[in-house]
Protein backbone atom coordinates (compact mmCIF):
# COMPACT_ATOMS: atom_id res chain seq x y z
CA UNK A 1 0.00 0.00 0.00
CA UNK A 2 1.34 3.40 -0.90
CA UNK A 3 1.46 5.82 2.03
CA UNK A 4 0.38 8.90 0.08
CA UNK A 5 -2.89 7.27 -1.00
CA UNK A 6 -3.98 5.81 2.37
CA UNK A 7 -6.21 7.16 5.12
CA UNK A 8 -4.82 8.43 8.41
CA UNK A 9 -6.02 5.27 10.18
CA UNK A 10 -4.29 3.04 7.62
CA UNK A 11 -1.13 5.15 7.86
CA UNK A 12 -1.04 4.80 11.66
CA UNK A 13 -1.57 1.06 11.34
CA UNK A 14 1.29 0.76 8.85
CA UNK A 15 3.57 2.81 11.11
CA UNK A 16 2.75 0.64 14.14
CA UNK A 17 3.44 -2.53 12.14
CA UNK A 18 6.75 -1.11 10.93
CA UNK A 19 7.75 -0.13 14.48
CA UNK A 20 6.95 -3.67 15.62
CA UNK A 21 8.99 -5.14 12.75
CA UNK A 22 11.98 -2.96 13.63
CA UNK A 23 11.76 -3.96 17.26
CA UNK A 24 11.57 -0.40 18.55
CA UNK A 25 10.55 -0.16 22.18
CA UNK A 26 7.32 1.83 22.35
CA UNK A 27 8.55 3.67 25.47
CA UNK A 28 11.62 4.93 23.59
CA UNK A 29 9.46 6.80 21.09
CA UNK A 30 9.09 10.52 21.57
CA UNK A 31 6.03 11.62 23.46
CA UNK A 32 3.87 14.57 22.55
CA UNK A 33 3.26 17.61 24.72
CA UNK A 34 -0.29 16.45 25.43
CA UNK A 35 0.94 13.01 26.52
CA UNK A 36 3.51 14.55 28.85
CA UNK A 37 0.93 16.83 30.49
CA UNK A 38 -1.46 13.87 30.85
CA UNK A 39 1.33 11.82 32.47
CA UNK A 40 2.03 14.65 34.92
CA UNK A 41 -1.70 14.99 35.68
CA UNK A 42 -2.14 11.25 36.20
CA UNK A 43 0.93 11.10 38.45
CA UNK A 44 0.44 14.16 40.63
CA UNK A 45 -3.26 15.03 40.77
CA UNK A 46 -4.09 11.79 42.59
CA UNK A 47 -1.11 12.21 44.93
CA UNK A 48 -1.21 12.92 48.66
CA UNK A 49 0.15 16.44 49.17
CA UNK A 50 -1.08 16.87 52.75
CA UNK A 51 2.53 17.10 53.99
CA UNK A 52 3.07 20.29 51.98
CA UNK A 53 1.75 23.15 54.10
CA UNK A 54 2.76 25.96 51.74
CA UNK A 55 1.43 27.10 48.39
CA UNK A 56 3.83 25.97 45.65
CA UNK A 57 3.62 26.88 41.96
CA UNK A 58 6.15 25.35 39.59
CA UNK A 59 6.21 26.13 35.90
CA UNK A 60 7.82 23.50 33.69
CA UNK A 61 9.30 24.69 30.40
CA UNK A 62 9.65 21.58 28.27
CA UNK A 63 12.24 21.22 25.52
CA UNK A 64 12.53 18.42 23.00
CA UNK A 65 9.80 16.73 21.00
CA UNK A 66 7.09 17.64 23.55
CA UNK A 67 8.05 21.32 23.68
CA UNK A 68 5.70 23.57 25.62
CA UNK A 69 4.95 24.76 29.13
CA UNK A 70 2.74 23.52 31.95
CA UNK A 71 2.47 24.15 35.64
CA UNK A 72 2.06 22.15 38.79
CA UNK A 73 0.42 23.84 41.77
CA UNK A 74 0.17 22.53 45.33
CA UNK A 75 -2.53 24.32 47.28
CA UNK A 76 -4.26 23.22 50.48
CA UNK A 77 -2.94 19.66 50.20
CA UNK A 78 -4.07 19.15 46.61
CA UNK A 79 -2.09 19.13 43.40
CA UNK A 80 -3.27 20.48 40.08
CA UNK A 81 -1.49 20.28 36.75
CA UNK A 82 -2.54 22.47 33.83
CA UNK A 83 -1.12 23.00 30.34
CA UNK A 84 -0.53 26.72 30.77
CA UNK A 85 2.21 29.08 31.87
CA UNK A 86 1.98 30.23 35.48
CA UNK A 87 3.14 33.83 35.64
CA UNK A 88 3.12 34.16 39.45
CA UNK A 89 5.27 31.06 39.91
CA UNK A 90 7.71 30.24 42.69
CA UNK A 91 10.04 28.22 40.48
CA UNK A 92 10.63 27.79 36.76
CA UNK A 93 12.07 24.41 35.78
CA UNK A 94 13.45 23.89 32.27
CA UNK A 95 14.13 20.34 31.12
CA UNK A 96 13.90 17.95 28.22
CA UNK A 97 10.69 15.98 27.87
CA UNK A 98 12.49 12.67 28.52
CA UNK A 99 13.85 13.93 31.85
CA UNK A 100 10.42 15.15 32.98
CA UNK A 101 8.94 11.79 31.99
CA UNK A 102 11.54 10.04 34.18
CA UNK A 103 10.68 12.36 37.08
CA UNK A 104 6.95 11.71 36.67
CA UNK A 105 7.58 7.95 36.42
CA UNK A 106 9.55 8.03 39.67
CA UNK A 107 12.78 6.92 37.95
CA UNK A 108 14.53 10.22 38.72
CA UNK A 109 14.17 12.59 41.64
CA UNK A 110 13.83 16.34 41.13
CA UNK A 111 16.79 17.06 43.41
CA UNK A 112 19.08 14.55 41.67
CA UNK A 113 18.04 15.86 38.26
CA UNK A 114 18.98 19.39 39.35
CA UNK A 115 22.29 18.36 40.92
CA UNK A 116 23.31 16.38 37.82
CA UNK A 117 22.41 19.26 35.50
CA UNK A 118 19.53 17.46 33.78
CA UNK A 119 17.18 20.28 34.70
CA UNK A 120 17.67 23.99 35.23
CA UNK A 121 15.68 25.80 37.88
CA UNK A 122 15.31 29.45 38.77
CA UNK A 123 13.40 30.96 41.64
CA UNK A 124 12.75 29.61 45.13
CA UNK A 125 14.44 26.21 44.99
CA UNK A 126 13.33 25.37 48.55
CA UNK A 127 9.75 25.41 47.32
CA UNK A 128 10.67 23.13 44.42
CA UNK A 129 12.10 20.63 46.89
CA UNK A 130 8.71 20.49 48.63
CA UNK A 131 7.62 18.39 45.68
CA UNK A 132 9.53 15.52 47.34
CA UNK A 133 6.87 15.57 50.08
CA UNK A 134 4.10 14.85 47.58
CA UNK A 135 3.41 11.12 47.86
CA UNK A 136 2.51 9.70 44.48
CA UNK A 137 1.35 6.13 43.96
CA UNK A 138 4.60 5.42 42.11
CA UNK A 139 6.71 6.62 45.05
CA UNK A 140 4.67 4.54 47.48
CA UNK A 141 5.10 1.42 45.35
CA UNK A 142 8.84 2.05 45.09
CA UNK A 143 9.15 2.36 48.88
CA UNK A 144 7.14 -0.79 49.60
CA UNK A 145 9.28 -3.02 47.37
CA UNK A 146 12.65 -2.22 49.02
CA UNK A 147 11.11 -2.35 52.50
CA UNK A 148 10.20 -6.00 51.97
CA UNK A 149 13.78 -6.78 50.97
CA UNK A 150 15.24 -4.98 54.00
CA UNK A 151 13.06 -6.77 56.56
CA UNK A 152 15.31 -9.85 56.79
CA UNK A 153 18.34 -7.62 57.28
CA UNK A 154 16.72 -6.06 60.37
CA UNK A 155 16.17 -9.51 61.88
CA UNK A 156 19.80 -10.39 61.29
CA UNK A 157 20.86 -7.15 62.97
CA UNK A 158 18.77 -8.01 66.04
CA UNK A 159 20.78 -11.18 66.75
CA UNK A 160 24.15 -9.41 67.21
CA UNK A 161 22.43 -6.89 69.47
CA UNK A 162 21.53 -9.75 71.83
CA UNK A 163 25.20 -10.77 71.92
CA UNK A 164 26.21 -7.21 72.74
CA UNK A 165 23.91 -7.25 75.75
CA UNK A 166 25.73 -10.31 77.07
CA UNK A 167 29.07 -8.52 76.85
CA UNK A 168 28.33 -5.92 79.60
CA UNK A 169 27.38 -8.71 82.03
CA UNK A 170 30.81 -10.25 81.58
CA UNK A 171 32.40 -6.85 82.24
CA UNK A 172 30.34 -6.50 85.42
CA UNK A 173 31.80 -9.79 86.72
CA UNK A 174 35.32 -8.51 86.12
CA UNK A 175 34.67 -5.29 88.01
CA UNK A 176 34.96 -6.89 91.50
CA UNK A 177 38.25 -8.46 90.44
CA UNK A 178 39.61 -4.97 89.79
CA UNK A 179 38.51 -3.77 93.22
CA UNK A 180 40.30 -6.65 94.92
CA UNK A 181 43.78 -5.52 93.82
CA UNK A 182 42.91 -2.04 95.03
CA UNK A 183 42.23 -3.45 98.53
CA UNK A 184 45.58 -5.20 98.50
CA UNK A 185 47.23 -1.87 97.89
CA UNK A 186 45.48 -0.50 101.02
CA UNK A 187 46.86 -3.39 103.13
CA UNK A 188 50.46 -2.54 102.35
Amino acid sequence: MRLNSCTKKEYNSICCERIFELGVNQEELEMTYEELVKLAKDTYEKADASAVKEHVAIQFNVTGEAEGAFYLEVKEGKVSVEPYEYYDNDVVVTAEDKVLKDIADGKLGLEKAYLTGKIKATGNLKKALLLKDVKTAKKAAAKKAPAAKKAPAKKAAAKPAAKKEAAPKAAAKKAPAKKAPAKKADNK
